[in-house]
């Protein structure tokens, strides 16, 4: 394994080589990332991104149902650090200079500090109330955009939000749902640090010659390293894993990690960040349906309303700001 010395490193699969020089977002060598190029290439990479949140609907599942109960920061940790040295050998590619730095810094937010929220949110709320509370991001990603990406802000996109927010909620939260004070503030600030993370992995780009799966393998391997002496501390020792929850730990790490956090962070390189913030909604939606098909839940009138405001909402997401969005 090596530092990144500006060359191009060992190819694999996921670890395409467009590179995104690291360059602002708004800057003359972002067109691609910003949605430009041809309606079909941008639709691929819509579609390739929408499958990180898509296989993130699983988690709800996976952890009620095959998870040891109590231990969110283990189920994070197994989901982060050794999907994240997977791709560090894959890839033999460290950070270099100051993207030491904004890779741990990443890392925490979109890795270290999101999925621990994320299973504390799932465990102690109902999985409507969990999603509903997730689904605010994609409108904390447009207020952040202003400040941090330059771009107006566009109340188009923060109304569509309310729009995906009520959506969502009609899906998802049944007559019985139940608030649980720590779990509401993980849930909300499980959306505020993924947020916050999703928006500077945009400002920040990659590193010349530095492809998805390594930009990975780093937040990943950041995060699990931040996440190690915390789960220790907090949860002590790991529960016993049997084969269901084995089953459970490498589906979360190697598919609902390393896969899906690279096609992420891909699509945020190469879209605009608003565009593929909303996608996230398209978890909660999974959720749903998996409920109905192996859990027994059931999806009537309401919740098909809810389905079509937001699948809407993701599709008008996706659309351009008419005059553009960047600040002169």
């Amino acid at each position: 394994m090596r530092a990144n010395p500006g060359t191009t490193p060992t190819a694999s699969p996921l670890d395409t080589r467009t590179p995104s020089g690291g360059s602002p977002a708004g800057s003359s060598t972002g067109s691609s990332a910003d949605g430009g190029g041809s309606g079909r290439g941008v639709l691929a990479r819509t579609a390739l991104t929408a499958l990180a949140p898509a296989v993130w609907g699983t988690t709800y599942v996976v952890t009620t149902e095959l998870l040891p109960p109590g231990h969110p920061m283990f189920a994070a940790l197994l989901r982060a650090l050794p999907a994240g040295l997977i791709a560090l050998a894959l890839t033999r590619t460290l950070p270099r200079g100051n993207w030491w730095g904004k890779a741990a810094v990443l890392g925490v937010l979109n890795i270290g500090l999101f999925l621990p929220l994320l299973f504390t949110a799932a465990e102690r709320l109902p999985g409507g109330v969990a999603a509903t509370l997730g689904a605010a991001q994609p409108m904390v990603v447009a207020l952040l955009a202003v400040p941090v990406l330059r771009q107006r802000l566009s109340a188009r996109r923060l109304g569509w939000g309310l729009v995906g927010v009520l959506g969502v909620g009609l899906v998802v939260i049944g007559p019985s749902a139940a608030l649980d004070a720590v779990g509401v503030a993980a849930g909300l600030g499980g959306a505020a640090t993924m947020a916050l993370g999703v928006t500077l992995t945009k400002r920040w780009g990659r590193p010349e010659g530095v492809g998805p799966l390594a930009l990975t393998g780093w937040q990943l391997t950041a995060g699990g390293l931040f996440l190690l002496p915390a789960t220790l501390l907090f949860e002590g020792a790991p529960p016993e894993v049997d084969g269901r929850a084995a089953l459970g730990y490498l589906w979360l790490g190697l598919v609902g990690g390393l896969l899906t956090y690279a096609l992420w962070f891909q699509g945020i390189g190469r879209l605009p960040v608003t565009g593929v913030a909303v996608l996230g909604l398209l978890s909660p939606l999974v959720a749903a349906v998996l409920g109905a098909l192996l859990l027994d839940q059931t999806l009537g009138a309401v919740q098909l309303l809810g389905f079509a405001l937001a699948l809407a909402s993701i599709v008008a997401g996706q659309l351009p700001e008419r005059g553009g969005t960047t600040r002169k």
